[in-house]
């Protein structure tokens, strides 16, 4: 058995069992919810296990609270299997008991319909998403510039990184999977993700989903989404772009059902927009910037590797974003944090800004290197910052351009971090 690496969701699984009875930790197949679940749980039910699913599902027909009887926390992977019986008496059984800490739910896909009568659980069982790896819980960054102290005293930052262009290739195509992250042979951690992308292929949809299953259309969608990656796609664009390169889709609804269930797969995590008190009145774009949960799905997608980005560095820059922004996501969970997007009418972009529950705000761009790009982020930073009402909402907490192959982390003259992807940490 592989050693465990420690993930950042470790301790935001335990503050939560401290405060809630039951966590559901969600995220895309083989991130490793189960594993990180099994840290803390005193008693485990898989519920996919081949020797006992017919019977587990039958008991859970029957007898519902008998799956829930064993040792606190209790862990029950892949609980989706049986949502509509599970859920309930889970909500049930949190109430009966008035304790913290009771149950872990796992599961690699949300219910695409639960019940008309089920309750939605609030209060009882708290929702923690979680993702691929991050490049610091990969050990691939040092964490040397803390998400958390560009929040708390940013004024001087260090940090030095040696990720060269054809090894930040190799990290977006290898993804976070924790499989590919433990194996020191590079072409089998390629060959996870590789993997992983045919499974989401060939995955089976439900008939209440699609009347049709049809693995090129599911490969014609995500090779879509990978083209658009960090931009404001509309369903229409994924429509036409499939039809210009043959991916047969026969309408927009059957675009739309395609992404709402890879979205319950977790294969898809689009950002929303940010709405900041501005000195003008300026128009926001308010449409989701769209993004895979990890960059090798995009990389599978287009059928690309880490010699073909680094040839096409256009293609390899958006790729970059994908990664740079999973791994803000992840920072940004640890601190209580969420991450938007901004673009207005006149086409000023911010790729990240990072909001955290107390009102504090920090702002990002992502380039994948060279000091051209760098200059760029810099200035859409600053211009940015002095659209925004300072006076209503504070200043930003930092300006950070977020880089793929800079050496050092520095703070410019104009009070711009530059911060190399692998010294970035939670």
């Amino acid at each position: 058995m592989a050693e465990y690496l420690p993930r950042i969701t470790d301790s935001i699984l335990r503050n939560e069992l401290d405060s809630v009875g039951a966590v559901l930790l969600e995220g895309p197949k083989w991130c490793g919810k189960t594993s990180t679940a099994e840290q803390c749980a005193k008693s485990i039910l898989y519920m996919n296990d081949p020797k006992n699913v017919e019977a587990n599902i039958l008991r859970a027909e029957t007898n519902p609270l008998s799956l829930l009887s064993g040792k606190t926390p209790r862990l029950i992977d892949e609980w989706q299997i049986v949502a509509d019986k599970l859920w309930d008496t889970v909500r049930y059984e949190v109430d009966h008991r008035n304790e913290f800490g009771q149950f872990i739910l796992t599961g690699s896909a949300t219910p695409v319909q639960l019940g008309k009568n089920t309750h939605s659980g609030t209060g009882r069982i708290r929702k923690l998403k979680m993702r691929t790896m991050s490049l610091f819980e990969s050990g691939d960054s040092s964490g040397s510039v803390s998400l958390k102290i560009l929040f708390d005293s940013p004024e001087t930052i260090n940090g030095e990184c040696s990720i060269k262009l054809e090894e930040l290739a190799y990290l977006t195509c290898r993804g976070g999977w924790p499989r590919a992250v433990t194996t020191s042979r590079k072409d089998i951690a390629l060959k996870q993700a590789e993997n992983y992308y045919d499974a989401v292929v060939h995955q089976e949809y439900p008939e209440s989903v699609l009347r049709r299953n049809n693995p090129q259309w599911t490969a014609s969608l995500l090779k879509s989404y990978a083209r658009f990656i960090g931009s404001p796609a509309t369903t229409g664009n994924f429509f036409d772009d499939c039809i210009v390169h043959g991916g047969g889709m026969t309408s927009l609804e059957t675009i739309d059902n395609y992404i709402s269930f890879l979205k319950s797969l977790f294969v898809f995590e689009d950002m929303d927009s940010w709405n900041p008190n501005l000195r003008s009145r300026t128009a926001i774009r308010t449409s989701p910037v769209r993004y895979f949960t990890d960059p090798s799905i995009a990389v599978n997608a287009l059928a690309s590797g880490p010699g073909a980005l680094c040839n096409d560095l256009k293609t390899f820059g958006f790729m970059f974003e994908n990664m740079a922004i999973r791994d803000l996501r992840i920072y940004a969970q640890s601190i209580n944090g969420e991450i938007f997007h901004y673009r207005d009418r006149n086409n000023l972009e911010c790729d990240a800004v990072i909001v955290l529950k107390d009102g504090r705000y920090g702002l990002a761009e992502i380039k994948l290197g060279g000091s051209t790009l760098e200059e760029e982020g810099a200035s859409g930073l600053k211009k940015l910052e002095s659209k925004l009402n300072t006076n209503t909402m504070g200043k930003p907490s930092f300006k950070m351009v977020v880089s793929g192959v800079s050496s050092y982390a520095y703070r410019r003259p104009d009070d711009v971090y530059v911060v190399p992807i692998g010294c970035l940490g939670p």
